[in-house]
């Protein structure tokens, strides 16, 4: 059995002998995490609208006619109402959201800077003092003092190579994140000044509706105390008055709301110059956007950039769970003076080094190394999955902006036929009642149906102006590479 024993332990320490020859040969070489190709967008090479949108891109337009692609074009140059582009400002300097995302590129580049110096040796100066007793009865005393390096690792299977390659895409990540960040907030300020000015202009509306059916009711009134009208029709006036009431208080919690929105994007009180006199029509001029191929607008998305780098990182930590079946190799020394007696220590002839290499390979882990390998495996294949879903959520965004940019056009123009085909009813059918032609509930259809025409007008055109700026965001535009850091 201990001959036996003897042989194992022969034959391990042959294989360690090699592993660390073969490390000796092949550590310039040798590259452990795999070779990183980006994978195919796992979408169509057309979107669906595209022949709409190159249509529409062939429009009168200031940036479609220089060629502006989103991402090149500032959001200062995109938006062009003063109001809105001081909001946008605002919300870039007072952002919490923006503010996290730049800290985070910050928390990424230390972790990067860690990993970079795990590959480089670590210098300490020390005072160290020993005493134990010896076997005579006496006592053995040493005291060192000198510059030594521990457990230096030399990195001959590209583990600490393939973890700082790790970190430097998560830095090149965080900063995409940011981006990202930056796009959605410029999008999202722009939506809500937008929403801003299609309330005031909703509630402009309802105004003038609850003056009219007060003037309604007032006539009615008259005509009922002359008995030219019943009872009946004054009920119904009343009725149609409150519910113009009821609008009206709707619409004022909406625009109290929606500005409590834009506040929290801003990251402060909504200004009052900001929060009064945004009309929706100078808001909505915003300029058309040509559209290229899904593989060039994709790729220019900052959050699929984001998850292609977090892919990268998954990638080399593939090479750094690889390298756990080598050998690591240690290096130990110091440099100094030692000396039995501390008063002696820095005399003359007290000179002292230790140099301590050390190799250590595993030999048996109980399929921990395996483990941690499929476990970085997985990691890629989820990263890999993360970015192929990140480039169809931006396919099916550009699509979308697409179709609406196609259909809200002809929406607006349609509404807006059917405002004045009922504005001319409402008309009609007030000549027609006190004439004594029509009864008073024809009168009060065609107010209803006049405000309601009216209030749909001004949400299509909202939706037709917030479609655009979702354009410009789904296509990467709202970032630009001098814009200054947030305050922090």
């Amino acid at each position: 059995m201990t001959t036996r024993r003897a042989r194992v332990l022969r034959a391990a320490a042959r294989r360690l002998v090699l592993q660390a020859a073969a490390a000796a040969l092949l550590g310039g070489c040798a590259a452990p995490a795999p070779r990183y190709e980006r994978p195919a967008a796992p979408v169509p090479a057309q979107f669906p609208a595209a022949a709409a949108a190159a249509a529409l891109s062939a429009a009168p337009s200031a940036a479609a006619a220089a060629g502006a692609q989103a991402e090149t074009l500032d959001w200062p140059q995109f938006f062009g109402d003063a109001r809105m582009r001081q909001a946008i400002a605002l919300a870039l300097a007072h952002n919490r959201d923006l503010r996290i995302a730049a800290l985070n590129i910050e928390a990424a580049r230390a972790q990067a800077v860690v990993r970079d110096a795990d590959r480089w040796p670590t210098l300490g100066a020390g005072l160290a003092g020993a005493r134990q007793p010896s076997g005579r009865g006496s006592i053995n005393s040493l005291y060192t003092a000198g510059v030594q390096v521990t457990a230096y690792e030399l990195d001959v299977f590209g583990r600490l190579r393939a973890a700082s390659d790790a970190a430097a895409a998560q830095v090149l990540a965080a900063e995409e994140a940011r981006k990202a960040v930056q796009i959605a907030l410029v999008a999202a300020v722009a939506g809500g000044t937008l929403a801003l000015a299609a309330d005031d202009e909703a509630l402009r509306v309802t105004r003038a509706a609850l003056a009219t059916r007060e003037a309604s009711l007032r006539l009615v009134k008259l005509r009922l105390d002359v008995g030219a009208a019943a009872e009946p029709d004054l009920r119904q006036a009343e009725s149609l008055l409150e519910s113009a009431r009821v609008g009206l208080v709707q619409a004022q919690r909406q625009r109290a709301q929606d500005e409590n929105a834009l506040a929290l994007l801003l990251g402060q009180p909504v200004p009052p110059e900001l929060s009064a006199g945004l009309t929706l029509a100078a808001a909505a001029r915003l300029p058309e956007l040509p559209v290229g191929l899904p593989s060039e607008v994709l790729t220019r998305r900052p959050d699929v950039r984001a998850a292609e780098q977090q892919l990268v990182a998954a990638n080399a930590n593939i090479g750094v769970a690889r390298a756990a079946f080598f050998p690591r190799i240690t290096l130990t020394g110091s440099v100094g003076s030692a000396s039995n007696e501390l008063a002696g220590l820095f005399k003359s002839g007290s000179w002292a080094w230790s140099f301590a290499p050390q190799l250590l390979a595993t030999l048996f882990d109980s399929g921990r190394s395996q483990a941690n390998l499929e476990l970085a495996r997985a990691g890629r294949d989820i990263a890999l999955a993360q970015y192929e879903r990140a480039i169809q959520s931006a396919f099916r965004e550009v699509a979308d902006a697409l179709a609406g940019r196609a259909t809200w056009g002809e929406q607006v123009q349609a509404q807006q036929r059917l405002v004045q085909a009922e504005t001319a009813r409402q008309r009609l059918a007030d000549l027609r009642w006190r004439n004594g032609v029509a009864s008073h509930l024809e009168l009060l259809d065609a107010q209803r149906s006049a405000l309601a025409a009216e209030l749909a007008l001004v949400q299509a055109q909202a939706q037709a102006a917030q479609n655009a700026v979702v354009l410009y965001k789904v296509l990467g535009g709202g970032w630009r590479a001098a814009e200054p850091p947030p305050q922090r």
